[in-house]
Formats: C-alpha cells, structure tokens, sequence
C-alpha cells in the first residue's frame, strides 16, 4: 500500500516539466513497463455507454476473394492480440508446439466432393447467438455480450475446456503456457482458454474495424468485411441482401455473426 498524506487547504504548485512529460506520454503508441509487459496507448477514448443489443457486429467473408497461400489475416490477429509473442519453449517438438500453440484464427481449405473445387475460408469464433460455449460452461465465463461478441473472462475461467469440446468450430484455444509476453489491451493467462472477440477492445474505443479485416484491404484481396448485422444501412447488411450467402453448420441454428459467401 501507498504512504497516505493529509490533505491541507493550500494545493501543491503545478511542476511544468511534470506536465509537458505527462503530455509526451500521452502520444506514445507503445512503452515497456515491465519485463515482458507492453503497453499499448490508444488514441481514442474508451466508451462511455453500455454495450447495447441495438447492434450486433459480424463478418461477411467472401471466399472467392479469399487467397489461396494468403495468411495476412492471421498474422494481423496474432499481431493485434499478441499472439505473435508466443515463443517454442526450448527443446520442445515441433508437432506438440503446433497443437498447444493459441491460435485465434486458422486458414482452412474445403474441397467439394462433386467437383473437387477447392475453398479456401479464415476460420474464427462464429460468435453465435446461441453459442454452445456458453451453455456448457460451468462458471460463466464464457459469455455473449449485448453486441454480439462470444467473449471469455479469464478471470472466472477454470480451464476445464468444456467450451472447447462444444464448439463445432474448433475455435478456441487452451493457453497451456505462462504468458511471457503479452500485450496490456488483450489481458492472457495460463490455464485460460480464447478465441477471437472481434478486436473488442476496438469496439470499446470506438473504432471501425477488425486486425484482420484491415489486413485482408491492404492485402487487396477484400475478403473480410466487418459491420453491424443490426444496422439495414450498414455496408455489411448491404452486401449480404446482394449476394448468396450461409452460415457453417447451419444446421445446428446457432445464427452465427460469421457469414461466408461462395461455400
């Protein structure tokens, strides 16, 4: 605990050079404070209203756009949650490092058994509106916010991975690792299970897109679009009246806020 102070009538005098440091910080994108801990300064002010059911944010992933080879999306959501700090424990075999490795989204290739036309598609938490993650949990921690976003609180996780069993996606990861790097915006712990949450702390500050969605424009292939599937004159809910589109496993009704067209 800190030492406490009296407070007294006549206040302290302002120290400028306090201030113009205070000021300097406030424009750093990315400081060290610790060993192994970054902190990410975001330009934006964080949220002042509640998440409200008035929007639900999805994807609209056009996989005919979808690049055969192409993994910018991948890398962008390792890079945005810090993914990209995980490090092959020393000695450890390459094969059990590519099955316990967290991983948010994976490109995934479907064949037609008709045709032999070959699809590829980034896969991702569907964030459903009935998510099975959340009805096997035992804690709570795995939640669907008012928005939409399938999140989990790792704080009230207990790594029993019931969630990852009932996912029909295989979306979710099990952080079986101390974390030795991570970023201060996207919190990780060992013993956790996650998956991707759509950038939320974007969504909390107010920002537009997706780590991957802005990968897939750069990239120029276009194939990620990300909106608000509540919002009739949003670009996403535009795209979807225009052009084919389904859900993987439709048949389990879960109403997933991942679309995909050409599949």
């Amino acid at each position: 605990m800190g030492k406490t102070t009296e407070m007294n009538d006549r206040p302290e005098p302002t120290d400028p050079n306090r201030r113009q440091f205070l000021a300097a910080a406030a424009g750093v994108s990315a400081t060290v404070v610790a060993p192994g801990v970054i902190l990410q300064s975001v330009a934006a002010a964080p949220r002042s209203e509640p998440v409200t059911s008035e929007v639900r944010w999805g994807l609209l992933i056009d996989t005919a756009k979808c690049a055969d080879g192409c993994s910018e999306c991948v890398k962008a959501c390792d890079r945005e949650n810090g993914l990209d700090l995980q490090a092959m424990p020393e000695g450890a075999d390459d094969a059990l490092w590519d099955n316990q490795k967290v991983v948010w989204i994976r490109k995934v290739k479907l064949q037609d058994n008709q045709t032999g036309r070959i699809t590829n598609l980034p896969m991702m938490c569907q964030h459903c509106e009935h998510p099975p993650c959340v009805d096997v949990c035992p804690t709570g921690a795995s939640f669907k916010r008012a928005d939409g976003i399938v999140m989990v609180d790792r704080h009230t996780c207990i790594g029993c991975r019931y969630c990852m069993m009932a996912c029909p996606y295989k979306a979710r990861s099990f952080v079986h690792l101390p974390i030795e790097g991570q970023l201060t915006r996207v919190p990780r712990g060992k013993g956790c299970v996650e998956s991707c949450n759509l950038c939320v702390h974007r969504r909390d500050y107010g920002e537009e897109s997706t780590a991957c969605a802005d990968a897939c424009a750069e990239a120029g292939h276009g194939a990620i679009l990300f909106g608000d599937l509540a919002d009739p004159e949003s670009t996403i809910r535009k795209r979807l009246s225009e052009m084919a589109s389904r859900q993987i496993r439709e048949d389990l009704a879960l109403n997933t806020g991942v679309r995909y067209s050409g599949i």
